[in-house]
């Protein structure tokens, strides 16, 4: 492909990040008198943002996503961003090939962009914390922009940032948002099968079909 910039999903594409929010989900609930919730459940609550997270910990459930109560929910929303905030990195670590796989990226001269529904002010501290954030010339968050993925507004706005077309730059990322995106916007993507969504599953629906595969975070240096 002739690609001139990668967006970049956070979450499950380029840092295994799920032990910190479980930690912070968990310690949420705890706050509220309620108990624990399991690993599996909470990782099946990320990709849409903490505002969104925070509703399904607090009601345990995202069929039809039902609203906790609002008193609660802002309770809870203030309370898991000042916790996640202070244990960011606790054991959140990128994915293997992650840091080497940018630096040859960057290396050839393509811009790099995060675009994650992870609120930007933990974004951006994240990956300060582990020394990544240098690579990227742009990181939109959840709260960043008017709306977030899967509307494709935070890949147009950073195409046009980089003076480029949606179709010159690819997504990068391990859920349907980030397919979704990608397709709206009109740029090529590539999902990973190594993290938080069935990737597989995916692919079975023309919507969420991603046009290329990766089983490894390198697999991108043969792919632009």
């Amino acid at each position: 492909m002739t690609i001139r910039a990668i967006a970049f999903d956070l979450d499950g594409t380029l840092c295994h990040t799920l032990p910190d929010l479980v930690a912070a989900a968990n310690a949420s609930r705890a706050h509220m008198g309620l108990p624990p919730l399991p690993d599996a459940t909470i990782e099946s609550y990320i990709g849409d943002g903490i505002p969104r997270l925070v509703h399904r910990v607090l009601t345990n459930s995202r069929d039809g996503d039902a609203d906790a109560p609002p008193a609660a929910h802002a309770e809870v929303y203030r309370y898991f961003t000042a916790y996640y905030l202070e244990h960011l990195s606790d054991k959140t670590r990128p994915y293997p090939q992650v840091p080497e796989t940018l630096a040859a990226l960057a290396q050839r001269g393509i811009a790099l962009a995060v675009i994650t529904n992870k609120n930007e002010a933990h974004a951006k501290q994240l990956l300060a914390d582990l020394d990544l954030a240098h690579y990227f010339a742009r990181i939109y968050g959840g709260d960043s922009l008017a709306e977030k993925k899967p509307s494709p507004l935070p890949l147009t706005t950073t195409a046009a940032a980089f003076g480029i077309t949606p179709g010159e730059m690819l997504m990068v990322g391990d859920s349907a948002n980030d397919i979704l995106a990608g397709k709206a916007a009109g740029c090529p993507t590539v999902a990973v099968t190594y993290g938080y969504a069935d990737v597989r599953a995916l692919q079975q629906t023309p919507a969420t079909r991603a046009d290329y595969l990766i089983d490894q975070f390198a697999e991108l240096l043969t792919l632009v």
